[in-house]
């Protein structure tokens, strides 16, 4: 029975990498050698799958000054609405959402400057219900790949959001400079430290690899401020963030961004991760538009009007900095930048 067990174990295990060597194959050629998007789909590391990174505040600012250009130009660049991808293995949305908190690395021990571990906990306790996280329930999955709106159709992706609990996995340092096969090896860790290790468990889980003060994955602050992706598994495909220290960046990553306070960062980067994480668990075959930007890429860092970088109170009375998401359904279905649904 043991050797039965060992060898359905390593066939599982071997399914996961040849679907996650498929994802790579399969997007590679949605890959532009230079892709003009501030956030969206990257290629980070070869032979991983794609990931889809929350971009600078230099960068987005960069983006919508062109936009703004192209669109004076008589060119349409930004107003995609986002289309369902297909799914993978049936799953192309979490439709009841749980979401876990990893803080890796001894690095952490008496370490936390900014008092992120309990900012981020706070926020996951308080978002799930709003109307700031309900854009996300009119995306679905259930639906045929290249569907713009769900209409009732499908299962869609809940707002019904809970926070799984904090691991503080400090036994060990966390490596100076992880990488991303780190940070997905430790997303697994997770999974199996939360005991999400039968079939089907992870389907709706997401795991944020919040790494210490000082030590973060090369490109954070000048590439991208955080980045969503999934790894195969035993455990199958596990959905994960990888979340820098966020005041690490600076103004880079929010800091003070619209008179919101050192530490707006923190909420603002981990709320798009978050949501994107729930409509596109495992990118790109939940819902992005034709340029490979998610719900919240495509709003990111916003100054000014009603879509721009604001404090919302979540139903529990607890405020906190977010930015707007994006909604097919806004304007007639011609889409557009919102703070609720």
């Amino acid at each position: 029975m043991r050797k039965n067990g060992l060898i359905l174990q390593f066939f599982m295990l071997s399914l996961g990498f040849m679907a996650a060597a498929a994802f790579c194959a399969f997007h590679a050629e949605a890959q532009q050698s230079t892709n003009t998007a501030a956030g969206g789909l990257r290629y980070l590391s070869p032979g991983m799958p794609p990931v889809m990174i929350q971009p600078t505040v230099g960068a987005s600012e960069t983006t919508q000054v062109a936009t703004k250009s192209a669109h004076g130009a008589g060119k349409n660049t930004s107003n995609l609405n986002l289309f369902y991808g297909g799914g993978t293995s049936g799953i192309g949305v979490q439709t009841a959402p749980v979401v876990y908190l990893v803080l890796w690395g001894s690095q952490w021990n008496n370490n936390d400057p900014s008092g992120e571990e309990a900012i981020l906990v706070n926020f996951l306790k308080s978002v799930g219900g709003s109307p700031w996280s309900n854009v996300d329930s009119q995306y679905c999955e259930g639906v045929a790949s290249g569907t713009y709106t769900c209409g009732g159709a499908g299962t869609p992706a809940g707002n019904n959001i809970v926070f799984g609990g904090a691991w503080f996995d400090n036994a060990s340092a966390a490596p100076t400079n992880p990488t991303e096969a780190d940070v997905a090896a430790e997303a697994v860790n997770a999974a199996t430290f939360f005991g999400n290790t039968a079939a089907g468990s992870n389907e709706n889980t997401q795991y944020i690899i919040a790494t210490p003060n000082g030590d973060s994955t090369v490109g954070f602050g000048t590439q991208f401020c955080a980045f969503h992706s999934f790894t195969a598994s035993s455990s199958g495909n596990i959905s994960y963030t990888d979340l820098p220290y966020i005041t690490d960046g600076g103004t880079f990553c929010g800091a003070n961004f619209n008179g919101l306070g050192p530490d707006a960062g923190i909420t603002i980067v981990e709320g798009q991760d978050l949501t994107e994480s729930i409509t596109d668990p495992f990118p790109i075959t939940g819902w992005q538009d034709a340029n490979n930007q998610e719900i919240a890429d495509k709003c990111a860092w916003i100054t000014s009007g009603k879509a721009a970088v604001a404090n919302v109170t979540f139903p529990d009375g607890q405020t906190f900095p977010v930015q707007s998401l994006w909604s097919n359904a806004y304007h007639n279905n011609k889409g557009g930048c919102v703070m609720s649904y």
